[in-house]
């Protein structure tokens, strides 16, 4: 089964380390290591950063692993590098992560992980469904940005992001 600690040490390094960023235009506002304040007011982690500290990594591990790795089930899914793509995008985009996953291996693409899903992922070649998941993720960027132009400036940074992997 996958393993959550590349799948997060991959992520992290994605999105940008362990720093406090407030990036004009990121709809995210005040960020994390890559934990958005205004979708997560209540992380606990805020609470250092407003003391000036620095949160203890190992409350971004968990976060990570509670909200995200687990809601894809990535320790269900049987290959690393499916379960580490589809955690990652869904830390970067959320349910569209899980139903492009689902389309991409003619599950119902319902956004919700269950059994059919996951013997569909299992049983998927790895290098294709990165692959064709790549650019699931790229056409997603791509709507995000022609529904909100203010976006375009992330694209290419999207893009670099849905390819690595690729091997």
């Amino acid at each position: 089964m996958a393993d959550f600690g590349p799948a997060f040490e991959e992520m992290i390094r994605d999105e940008g380390g362990y720093q406090l960023t407030d990036i004009p235009g990121d709809k995210g506002g005040v960020t994390y290591a890559g934990i958005a304040k205004t979708q997560n007011p209540d992380w606990k982690g805020w609470a250092f950063i407003d003391r000036k500290e620095t949160p203890p990594s190992q409350m971004v591990r968990d976060f990570y692993k509670g909200k995200f790795w687990d809601a894809v089930c990535g320790d269900r899914i049987s290959d690393q590098r499916i379960a580490a793509s589809i955690f990652n995008f869904y830390v970067n985009t959320g349910k569209p992560a899980k139903t492009i996953a689902q389309m991409i291996v003619g599950a119902t693409p319902d956004g919700s992980f269950g059994d059919e899903t996951i013997n569909k992922l299992n049983a998927a070649d790895p290098s294709q469904f990165v692959m064709a998941y790549a650019l699931g993720k790229i056409a997603r960027y791509c709507k995000i940005c022609t529904v909100d132009k203010t976006q375009s400036k992330f694209l290419l940074g999207w893009v670099n992001r849905a390819l690595k992997g690729i091997k």
